[in-house]
């Protein structure tokens, strides 16, 4: 069965190689946002054929192709997630790096009033915000109560 990145791989006309599929496939299970060494290291247990080359040219060719769009959640790495993801935001631990992905349609609107009030239609939008986990006096944190809004912890 193919991954959702390998058909729109297809889709594009990109030449699919056993190797491409495996890393197509990493990919779209992947409930994170990976690096290309975390990336890496998950395609070469499944063939250890694999190069981190490999790895990095296909990487590049699906970011050219619009297929995956590359991330920087600080921490100096480039991570990827697929594009057309839906519309999600991500909120970032600036301590432990941990990624919080979360929808929130108030927020969405707020931010196309926002954009008519100056006289813009709001064609796209990304949102990525730091911070630091607030101190807690014996509330529920997130590893004992999901955030509300979030669509699923990220790291």
């Amino acid at each position: 069965m193919e991954s959702r990145i390998e058909r729109l791989c297809i889709e594009r006309r990109l030449k699919m190689t056993g190797q491409r599929r495996i890393i197509a496939r990493v990919l779209s299970e992947a409930e994170d946002h990976p690096d290309v060494e975390e990336l890496y290291r998950r395609a070469s247990t499944l063939d250890a054929r694999i190069s981190i080359a490999t790895v990095y040219r296909t990487v590049r060719l699906l970011e050219e192709k619009g297929i995956l769009e590359r991330r920087d959640f600080g921490g100096g790495r480039a991570r990827y997630e697929a594009t057309a993801h839906g519309h999600h935001y991500h909120l970032i631990d600036a301590d432990s790096g941990r990624v919080i992905e979360f929808t929130d349609p108030a927020l969405e609107a707020m931010l196309h009033s926002l954009a008519a009030r100056l006289g813009f239609d709001l064609v796209s939008m990304r949102l990525e915000l730091f911070g630091r986990r607030a101190a807690t006096n014996g509330e529920p944190t997130q590893e004992t109560a999901p955030h509300p809004l979030a669509i699923g912890p990220r790291r």
